[in-house]
């Protein structure tokens, strides 16, 4: 694929740095930005790659978002010591806090999500300023179609997720992640995220391969079922079937037609 068309935002950082919503944010504005302006000065040209429209892929909602609808980010980085500290306190005691420092951002933030309120709190604590004020949207002016692939059979995602774990195993999963803690260490914030936690625990003892196989397909489910009761939330996505045996067909004449009416 990769050789076919051009991508972009792949293996852009190392395992240990840590890439946040507005560092994607800034990347993916400036090659959008930089495309564009390269379609001005080869507009004649119709064959030019640089015409071709641009693909935002991916399942990570809200850095999709982050582009599409342009979310102010404060410019915080996460803060690794600040951290610790505040989570000490416990998340009742960490939301009161956000309810007299920032009343806006803690009416929408539920009391029991430590993740958001910790986030709160930080930029208020680096900044002085309430993440309430910093926070809004200043939408692209360029057209976007959002195009969203579901499965309405259950038992279809199951089999999809299986197949590809199943891939990503004889692909070298295992080699890959042993590699990672030899290089790094055990502690590395990546090896607790999706699918590599499971091989993890796999590779120090703590499970059979079989059983990190049965976790992955478990917790990527469960993680599939949280991704489409977030894009779902977004009227803007049209959803297609994913099972539908002429799917490539009928997308492509939904972005064909797309392109009609903005160019």
């Amino acid at each position: 694929q990769q050789q076919q068309v051009p991508h972009y935002l792949i293996d852009i950082c190392d395992p240990t740095e840590t890439l946040t919503v507005a560092d994607y944010q800034q990347q993916a504005q400036a090659i959008i930005a930089s495309k564009h302006r390269k379609q001005k000065e080869y507009q004649v040209d119709q064959t030019d790659l640089n015409n071709k429209p641009l693909f935002l892929v991916g399942g990570t909602g809200l850095y999709i978002k982050s582009v599409v609808r342009g979310l102010k980010i404060p410019r915080v980085a996460p803060q690794e010591d600040l951290r610790p500290q505040l989570a000490a306190l416990g998340q009742a005691q960490l939301y009161n806090f956000l309810q007299q420092i920032d009343p806006v951002a803690a009416h929408k933030i539920h009391p029991n999500d430590q993740v958001r309120t910790l986030r709160a709190l930080e930029v208020f604590y680096v900044t002085g300023i309430p993440i309430s004020q910093q926070q809004g949207e200043n939408p692209p002016n360029y057209p976007i179609l959002q195009i969203g692939l579901e499965c309405q059979d259950s038992e279809s995602i199951t089999q999809r997720i299986a197949q590809r774990t199943d891939q990503m195993l004889a692909a070298g999963f295992v080699a890959e992640v042993e590699t990672i803690t030899q290089k790094y260490g055990w502690n590395l914030p990546l090896l607790d995220t999706l699918g590599y936690r499971e091989i993890k625990d796999y590779l120090a003892g703590n499970s059979s391969l079989e059983q990190a196989r049965e976790l992955t397909i478990v917790h990527t489910r469960q993680f599939a079922k949280r991704q489409r009761t977030w894009f779902k939330a977004y009227p803007e996505i049209e959803w297609f079937d994913a099972d539908c045996p002429d799917l490539l067909d009928k997308v492509w004449q939904r972005i064909e037609g797309f392109l009609e009416t903005v160019c």
